[in-house]
């Protein structure tokens, strides 16, 4: 069915879930972060480097890949705006999950951008680590990833560019692994992916219970080298449908630069208010007492990147199902 089609067919349309910009946190090129509750607190999950992305930055125009010290991972206590202990040396990109109160972080066990392997940590208090197992997939670069569970299964999306018989002619692209234990992960087959077409980045995944999807979010690329957070949903990772609705999240420098932290000094305000924002990216959600918590990134994508926060006044279930029904 072609897009026109698509659309023709609907008999009624959905009504846009209503995201209400809170404004920029962090001006410091953090800004692939991951909101996530762990044992009934708000946390972000962040790669940091160990000192140039530590401490304040304001004004810092050199791109992450550039920096020469190591990377690392952390969690930020967002009510006391306090660290966990740093950990995961040397790995680059990140994403957390929690099972059965524990929580797992699966990273790339690189220190440059384009792992091979993936490594998983696993901790009961988030300042004692344990590196448990690892995946190495040969002429991959992986960069982010993202995991769900539908029913016993968990879902492992990657970001990649490389092997090009696996992410297509213009990556990046989505590939996915699946396991039943968070150890052992099969790499599903090579139809299971996500816009091989062009340009797909930014990646997120999420399941609801009792839904069939899984829902991923994306960043699109539009003309003039400007990025918007859009969404789609599959029922077996090989067909996917697009949301009417998409973007998701678009740039508006109005409602992207507003304050929203007290910890910003002056010299953050006036660099946020003088930065080019063409870009909404790097979207990711939870739910917290009953809201959908958002952090995006915005910026230019050339260096200048800085971490936003938004919500949706209702749960995941609602946001997620209302940009396709």
């Amino acid at each position: 069915m072609t897009r026109s089609e698509e659309i023709l067919s609907k008999k009624s349309y959905p009504k846009k879930p209503v995201i209400r910009k809170l404004g920029t946190i962090s001006c410091n090129n953090i800004v692939e972060t991951t909101p996530i509750v762990f044992r009934g607190e708000l946390y972000r999950f962040e790669v940091v480097r160990r000192k140039s992305f530590t401490s304040a930055c304001a004004g810092m125009a050199t791109r992450w890949h550039e920096l020469d010290d190591d990377p690392c991972l952390r969690f930020i206590h967002v009510r006391t705006n306090t660290s966990t202990p740093l950990f995961a040396e040397k790995h680059t990109f990140g994403f957390p999950i929690v099972v059965d109160d524990t929580m797992y972080v699966v990273t790339g066990a690189s220190r440059d951008w384009g792992a091979d392997t993936l490594a998983f940590f696993r901790s009961d208090d988030l300042i004692h680590w344990e590196k448990y197992t690892e995946v190495h997939l040969p002429g991959w670069k992986i960069f982010n990833m993202n995991i769900a569970k539908m029913g016993s299964t968990y879902t492992l999306m990657v970001e990649i560019n490389a092997p090009e018989e696996e992410c297509g002619p213009r990556p990046f692209t989505f590939r996915f692994l699946q396991s039943a234990d968070m150890t052992s992960w099969t790499l599903t087959p090579s139809e299971c992916v996500f816009q091989k077409d062009r340009y797909a980045g930014s990646p997120a995944l999420y399941t609801l219970e009792d839904d069939p999807h899984y829902y991923v979010g994306y960043l699109e690329a539009y003309p003039g080298d400007c990025y918007a957070n859009c969404i789609a949903r599959s029922a077996d990772l090989i067909h996917w449908e697009y949301s009417l609705l998409n973007p998701v999240l678009m740039y508006d420098e109005y409602e992207d630069k507003k304050i929203a932290s007290p910890f910003l000094t002056p010299e953050d305000r006036a660099y946020i208010n003088g930065a080019l924002d063409i870009n909404n990216s790097d979207m990711e959600l939870c739910e917290y007492l009953g809201r959908t918590i958002i952090y995006y990134s915005w910026g230019d994508q050339l260096g200048h990147e800085f971490l936003a926060e938004a919500c949706f006044e209702g749960t995941m279930k609602e946001f997620l199902t209302g940009f396709f029904e």
